[in-house]
């Protein structure tokens, strides 16, 4: 890969642990840590951009964010840029509804472009409905969550647009993820890191599978950055 410059970062299962989306502090350290040093830390996850932005503001890390699976691009607080059409999910979830039991909206914060659902279904039965009726939409599991979004619309296709906007290349940048909505992050970017607890299929497609799991992990992904591609000691000696 080239340089690296940028870290393409997911917040759930990544930086935060236990489940309940408590920031790992030494996580959190050591991305601000990357950001003195004059690399980009952008958050690239299924929670609103809204959120990422904000912890990217209280964190100390680059004032861009992707959120909804790739859907939104927060720029500034009131500066959004928007890669689908939140209509065309709720016609899935309507149809999801009506063709099986216990789909239901999980209460998050508010979206622009996708449909958020509790985990109370069989996200292969969802998957089947919505392809039989000929939607042009996917059904993803974050394991915090199910996602409805547009396809075509993912992690790479928001952080691509984040990366044009800052100039940085695909190529330039580490992405560091838990679950099988990171894949196309893996897939685009330069060098790709896998946390221990990721299931093996999103393992296989990675570059590297750190040790350490939830919040652990993306401090061991980090400083196994340092030691490889960045010949800078461990940021912890």
């Amino acid at each position: 890969m080239k340089a690296v410059k940028v870290f393409a970062v997911d917040i759930d299962g990544t930086l935060t642990e236990n489940g309940y989306g408590r920031v790992h502090l030494d996580g959190i350290s050591t991305l601000r840590y990357l950001e003195d040093l004059d690399f980009r830390v952008i958050y690239v996850t299924g929670r609103s951009s809204i959120e990422a932005y904000l912890l990217a503001v209280y964190s100390g890390t680059t004032r861009i964010a992707v959120g909804e699976n790739g859907g939104v691009i927060t720029t500034a607080p009131d500066e959004h840029i928007l890669m689908a059409n939140k209509q065309n999910c709720l016609k899935g979830y309507e149809i999801l509804k009506r063709n099986i039991e216990n789909v239901q909206m999980k209460p998050v914060f508010n979206r622009l472009t996708e449909v958020v659902l509790s985990r109370t279904f069989d996200i292969e039965e969802g998957i089947k409905v919505l392809e039989e009726n000929n939607l042009n939409l996917r059904l993803s599991d974050s394991k915090y969550a199910y996602h409805i979004n547009e396809k075509g619309v993912d992690k790479a296709v928001g952080l691509l647009q984040a990366l044009k906007i800052l100039n940085f290349d695909p190529q330039e940048t580490v992405a560091i993820g838990d679950s099988e909505t990171d894949l196309p992050l893996f897939d685009l970017c330069g060098c790709s890191i896998a946390l221990n607890h990721a299931e093996d299929r999103v393992k296989a497609r990675a570059t590297h599978v750190v040790r350490g799991s939830e919040g652990r992990g993306l401090v061991d992904a980090i400083d196994l950055v340092a030691l490889k591609y960045l010949q800078y000691p461990n940021h912890s000696i």
